[in-house]
């Protein structure tokens, strides 16, 4: 396992160590735990995006098939 040195907030590190001591936990264990939930939800915001610049791109060709179809339902024999 590798280690970092970082520069926090005093107001922030002693909520921290606050926090991971009710938790009953390491500062170290607590730190590494809020990493782990960001990553996660930063892979999720991005698959979001992802998904959402895809539907972007088909969108103008779904409409046309959505039309085409629409046109069917009409109109079966034309």
């Amino acid at each position: 396992m590798e280690a970092i040195s970082l520069k926090l907030p005093e107001e922030l590190l002693e909520e921290s160590r606050r926090n991971a001591q009710a938790l009953k936990m390491s500062r170290s264990e607590y730190m590494r735990r809020a990493i782990e939930r960001m990553n996660r939800e930063a892979r999720a915001q991005l698959r979001a995006r992802r998904i959402a610049a895809a539907s972007r791109k088909v969108r103008s060709e779904s409409m046309k098939v959505n039309a085409e179809f629409a046109a069917i339902e009409r109109d079966p024999d034309a």
